[in-house]
């Protein structure tokens, strides 16, 4: 089985690469194939709706970076998005993931269908909430299953290396890695 993550942040060992990465640890420590794709800082267009993918089943009509991030998110049995917290939302990249593999995902057969689907974002104090919720409502809407954790799924980290002081955070994140894996043996 495997984990596919797509870090959204432009700093590629940043905090939420960290995140990720504690989440993909213990998943990898249970048997399993883990992945993370660096999307944060790649040159980025959101979705056009034109509608042209309903003809090109399986791929966005724009060619770039994201097609790749679909195939990976088709193949994998569970995925995990994270993205800082910009102004109380999410970055342009993991917002053009969600709105282009989405369109595509529901033309290609519902393919996300019953995968498990976990977000995490890094937040300076406030907002990480509604960054959270943008993340899972593409899980959602997706029919997906979303596990929680033992706290909302984020890390109080502003400066590099912030997360690896958040005990918490990080208590959070390796629950987030205990839970995706439980799913996954069900």
């Amino acid at each position: 089985m495997k984990i596919f993550a797509v870090n959204g942040s432009p700093r590629h060992n940043g905090n939420t690469f960290a995140m990720i990465n504690t989440v993909l640890e213990v998943c990898t420590a249970a048997g399993f194939e883990t992945e993370i794709y660096q999307a944060g800082g790649r040159p980025t267009r959101g979705c056009m709706a034109c509608g042209r993918c309903s003809d090109h089943i399986g791929r966005c009509t724009i060619d770039d970076w994201i097609n790749e991030v679909y195939q990976k998110m088709k193949a994998a049995d569970a995925i995990v998005l994270g993205s800082p917290t910009y102004f109380s939302d999410l970055t342009p990249e993991i917002k053009a993931v969600i709105d282009r593999c989405g369109f595509v995902s529901r033309r290609d057969g519902h393919c996300l269908s019953r995968k498990v689907g976990a977000a995490v974002t890094a937040v300076r104090r406030a907002g990480g909430i509604h960054t959270l919720n943008s993340m899972q409502h593409f899980f959602l809407i997706n029919d997906m299953i979303v596990p929680g954790s033992s706290y909302w799924n984020m890390s109080l980290s502003m400066a590099i290396g912030d997360y690896d002081n958040d005990q918490e955070g990080i208590r959070t994140m390796r629950r987030l890695g205990e839970n995706i894996v439980w799913l996954l043996q069900k």
